[in-house]
């Protein structure tokens, strides 16, 4: 439709892990949310009869790029840490929302493990993998 005008702003794209948001993010991508299951799949059989199965999986993989400066890696290592230190009970509430569109992630979620650590002259980028159980909806924009 003519003047029908969409847009995306990368600024209302809101990650929120525990009670923090996520903060100095990297330039390109920073975050990706990724469903763990296969989905649908299907298989045909020998005259031609297809059966399909639905995967249950709830898991995503996400997985957000910071800032080297960002005090956010501070905020991910301590969620780290102390679901490590506390036997696995250190899960999470984690949310991914874009402001200005349909794409939403509710769940609960726990970080795989630390970011790796790189030194350089100048700045470097740290992912973050995060895997989480949740809703997913990958939506388009307003």
């Amino acid at each position: 439709m003519a003047g029908d005008i969409k847009t995306y702003s990368a600024d209302r794209v809101k990650i929120i892990v525990g009670a923090h948001t996520i903060t100095g993010t990297a330039d390109g991508t920073f975050v990706t949310i990724e469903p763990l299951g296969d989905g649908v799949t299907s298989e045909a059989g020998a005259y031609g009869d297809v059966a399909r199965s639905m995967s249950l999986d709830p898991r995503h993989t996400i997985n957000t790029t910071l800032q080297q400066t960002s005090r956010s890696n501070d905020v991910l290592s301590s969620l780290a840490d102390a679901d490590r230190l506390s036997g696995g009970n250190g899960a999470f509430p984690i949310t991914i929302t874009d402001l200005r569109g349909g794409t939403l992630f509710a769940g609960t979620g726990w970080i795989v493990k630390k970011a790796t650590a790189t030194f350089a002259k100048g700045l470097e980028a740290k992912e973050w993998p995060i895997e989480a159980v949740g809703q997913f909806t990958n939506g388009g924009n307003d």
